[in-house]
């Protein structure tokens, strides 16, 4: 089985902003990851990420905000989605 695609959009927010939603049900775990989800989220900004969600193999998962990458408690899709647009609101200026 090859990795299946789940979610793949891209919105744009405004003139200068849009985020990229990809997950992929893979037939195996990622390395590092307990489930069987691929997963690369991604807030970009003027051309740069500025916040990333994501399982890349080796690392598990983790996200980046900034230049600060730190662990994430991966639980559902749903909540992943969730906890992602929760972090995109509290980036976007006001």
């Amino acid at each position: 089985m090859k990795a299946e695609p789940l979610l793949n959009e891209r919105h744009q927010l405004d003139a200068v902003s849009f985020v990229e939603l990809r997950i992929w049900r893979v037939p195996k775990p990622v390395k590092g990851s307990a489930h069987d989800l691929k997963y690369a989220l991604a807030y970009i900004v003027d051309s740069v990420c500025v916040l990333r969600y994501d399982n890349e193999a080796g690392k598990g998962d983790h996200r980046h905000i900034g230049e600060v990458e730190t662990a994430y408690a991966f639980t559902t899709p749903a909540v992943l989605l969730a906890d992602f647009w929760k972090d995109v609101d509290q980036w976007k200026p006001t």
